[in-house]
Parts: C-alpha cells; structure tokens; sequence
C-alpha cells in the first residue's frame, strides 16, 4: 500500500495528475485495501442514485447566450489589461466615473470588470448589504474558457512566459487545460473546449 501511495504522490508533484485526481486515487485505494472493500464497493455500485428532485416546475427556457459576467475586484484597469492581453478580450467602453469598464469576451458575451471591493479588515473584502439576502454559502471557484488556436506545450509555455505558473488539469484523452491565477487570485481556467452543438 506504501509503495502506491508514494508513486501517487509522485505523479502529482511532477504534475502528472491534478489534486483532485490525487484524493480520488487515495480515496480508492484506501477503500481498496479496507478489509471487505470489494463486496461492499460492488454492493455500493449496484444501488442506482436517487434521481436529483426538481427545483420548482421547468420553465422551458434555453440558455442560448451568455450576457455578461461581473467581477467585483480590487484594480479594474489592472484586470482589464490582464484578460486583454492572456485572452484577447477587447475593451467595449470605460465607465466615465472611473470605476469599471466593460469588455468584450469575443463573439459570447461580455464581461463587466469593476471596482466594487470594499476593504474590510485585514484586506479582506467587506461584505456588501443586499436587503434580505441570506448568508452567501456557495461559491463559484473558477470558469473555464476555451481558447483558440490550442496546443497543450506552447499554451503552457505562453502562461509560463507571463510568470501565471499553470497547473495542468487534463482529463482523459480530449480535455487539456491550465488553472492560472489572475490579478485578484481568482482561479481561471484555459481549456482546450470549444463550443459543443
């Protein structure tokens, strides 16, 4: 069992396998070696899942666009210039009282970048009153945007040059991509998707 765990261990510190695939593996291979494991794996195999209840009726709708996205951060301009210059994204217009500015993700939407962070202590951001919102428990960490043209070596190479330190998250045979960190920390993922009929 040791000798497993350290070649896992080993593939993820030479960035062979993501973290997530790391805690999978250990998770797998603890059950594995648990005395009884594979009767009670199969048996855990075989119970089909509750199928997810709806929210409230379905509304027929289709997402067919992406509007926009807004980013609360601490700098506009600095983030603006980092998306422009990593994923191309064109500035559409800045706002007059100089607190955000809106840009253009290629053809799917657009994405509005402002200056909303509050100060809290210690730096951290204060939390903004919304009337009668309950407390935020879900977060989204990241999004994942697939770019063109794409070859795994020179995108990784590009993030590389730019000082961004990508960490390889590549799935099966199809999905290559890179998590970077933007200006505010924010986890961006670069992919190798593009748009699926």
């Amino acid at each position: 069992m040791e000798s497993v765990i350290a070649g896992l261990l080993k593939d993820f510190e030479d960035g062979k396998m993501t973290r997530r695939q790391l805690i999978q593996s250990l998770a797998l291979a603890a059950a594995a070696a648990a005395p009884g494991a594979s009767a009670l794996a199969q048996t855990a195999a075989a119970q089909p899942k509750p199928p997810i209840p709806q929210a409230f009726e379905p509304t027929g709708w289709k997402t067919v666009w992406l509007d926009h996205i807004s980013f609360q951060v601490s700098d506009y301009r600095r983030s603006a210039a980092f998306y422009r210059d990593l994923m191309g994204w064109t500035i559409a217009n800045e706002s007059q009282n100089g607190n955000q500015c809106t840009m253009n993700i290629g053809s799917i939407g657009q994405i509005i970048v402002r200056n909303n962070r509050q100060q809290g202590r210690e730096g951290a951001a204060a939390p903004q009153p919304r009337g009668d919102r309950p407390p935020l428990t879900g977060v989204i960490n990241h999004i994942s945007w697939g770019v063109q043209p794409w070859d795994t070596d020179k995108v990784k190479a590009e993030l590389e040059r730019r000082g961004l330190n990508p960490r390889p998250d590549m799935v099966g045979e199809n999905f290559k991509s890179f998590h970077v960190l933007d200006p505010d920390g924010w986890d961006l993922q670069i992919s190798n998707q593009t748009k699926q009929d």
